[in-house]
């Protein structure tokens, strides 16, 4: 049964200048270079480095609403955008005049993984069918240099996609020479698959003999660190086994990450979005804006619109809507003006806020000062709101006396002690790390034992909590810190 229904809701929408700043927020300052750029070729009423008109003021109402789409002409007065102000600036004040510093990290392009193995297959020769095939598996490698798809599905695509018909065994064939190929253990299937390619690679020692059994035939017992059943099992002795678990150790689980990470070191960069100075016991802050023109409202824009304005009479529709055409166009350069003058200031803020909390950190760089920080604290004391604190952290960097640290790190939760004191966990992780590190990897620390340890240096805290502290650290059970 249809009914209608009238019904009240009170709903909050961000209007499209928000939504822009928001937008732009979360950008760090390689990426907000790039989306200036493009904002320059889209919107001609928008230039780089030019004066703009004195009297220029942003378009719209007090509120920063967005005007109504089907303005008519007697909306676009000349007052909506002539008034007595100054030029607006959106370039960051900063704490004390100092000239800013950015040292630019050399880009190189390379050839890429599978560029590169095409390369090597082309060596080969491989008949016309064959380098099909050779194409087709090198193109479904992932990025860590394995082939997660199956020979059958391989096979299936061929047919429905290439149009060639092959079997499970010429994929076969074809796979066992790309594995042949640079990196080493590319193309493997799995990680005993990669290991045992790699090691078949190497001088053919005793201890390289030793390893190659081991993985092939006690790979299960050696991922779970049960050397003792290996060494049983292969009638070895501790010393053969050190010096074959050395050769595995040596060897790459991910043959395409190595090449994938000196391709991200490569092509990519650290910018930072802030710089912090420590001279004499006094912090400066400068914002690194080096990148990011100063943008400002095109002048023939501005004259065309005035000329308008002056003669309103007999315009024509087409003139109408070439005006309105041209306001929207002001209006779009002035708001992204404003948005980055605004987050400019925001981030700003909270750097601002952020260096007040962490001052004895800035000042010595050293960890055990960071205190306990959350969103919430930064957002309370610089008057955001705790989405926007997240967002002017995330992907942010901050250059120090000490080096360059992404924003996230200067956050952490707090930790009582016995004394009820708070402290930062990063203060617990540190001992935690200092004690497994020291530990003896033949009977490597538990959790619990961990626990107890820090429980005796006053900091109350439970196992699990250490369990979840050691896994942010990215450190390994005690099962598997096992060494001979």
């Amino acid at each position: 049964m249809l009914r209608q229904q009238l019904q009240q809701k009170l709903q909050q929408k961000l209007s499209p200048q928000q939504i822009q700043l928001i937008k732009l927020l979360e950008l760090p300052t390689i990426e907000l270079e790039e989306r200036v750029k493009h904002e320059l070729e889209e919107n001609p009423a928008l230039e780089e480095g030019m004066d703009m008109p004195d009297d220029f003021e942003p378009a719209g109402n007090e509120d920063g609403e967005e005007a109504p789409a089907n303005e008519t002409d007697t909306d676009l007065s000349l007052g909506d955008y002539l008034t007595e102000d100054d030029i607006p600036d959106y370039k960051l004040r900063e704490i004390r005049e100092r000239t800013e510093q950015k040292e630019d990290i050399p880009f190189s392009a390379g050839q890429s993984l599978n560029e590169y193995l095409l390369q090597q297959s082309g060596l080969r020769g491989f008949p016309e069918k064959e380098e099909k095939i050779a194409e087709y598996i090198i193109g479904n490698i992932d990025d860590d240099g394995y082939l997660r798809r199956s020979l059958s599905s391989i096979a299936d695509d061929l047919i429905f996609q290439a149009g060639q018909v092959v079997e499970e065994k010429e994929i076969e064939n074809v796979l066992k020479v790309i594995q042949d190929f640079d990196p080493p253990g590319i193309c493997s299937r799995n990680l005993q698959e990669c290991l045992l390619i790699q090691l078949e690679k190497k001088e053919q020692t005793q201890a390289v003999k030793l390893a190659t059994a081991i993985i092939r035939d006690y790979f299960d017992e050696f991922s779970r660190r049960h050397y003792d059943k290996v060494l049983r099992a292969l009638n070895s002795n501790e010393a053969d086994l050190k010096k074959a678990i050395r050769e595995i150790t040596l060897l790459s689980p991910k043959p395409g990450g190595n090449w994938e990470g000196a391709m991200e070191s490569a092509m990519s960069q650290i910018t930072p979005d802030f710089i912090v100075e420590a001279l004499n016991g006094e912090l400066f802050l400068s914002m690194n804006a080096r990148g990011i023109p100063c943008l400002h409202i095109n002048r023939d824009y501005m004259d065309m619109f005035q000329s308008y304005a002056s003669n309103k009479a007999n315009q024509t529709s087409e003139k109408r809507d070439a005006v309105q055409f041209v306001k929207q166009k002001l209006d779009s350069a002035q708001w992204f003006i404003d948005a980055i003058k605004q987050r400019q200031e925001t981030l700003r803020r909270t750097m601002e806020t952020i260096i007040s909390l962490q001052q004895d950190f800035f000042l010595t760089g050293d960890d055990a000062s960071l205190r306990p920080m959350i969103l919430k604290d930064v957002a309370e004391r610089a008057g955001y709101d705790v989405s926007t604190i997240s967002r002017v952290s995330n992907s942010k960097y901050v250059q120090t006396n000490f080096g360059i640290y992404p924003l996230k790190y200067f956050f952490s939760e707090s930790m009582p002690t016995d004394s009820g004191e708070e402290v930062s966990n990063r203060e617990v992780k540190k001992i935690m790390k200092d004690h497994i590190d020291g530990e003896d990897k033949r009977k490597p620390l538990t959790d619990e034992e961990l626990a107890s340890i820090l429980k005796e240096k006053g900091y109350v805290i439970a196992r699990r909590t250490v369990a979840k502290y050691r896994e942010q650290m990215d450190i390994p059970v005690a099962r598997l810190r096992k060494e001979i």
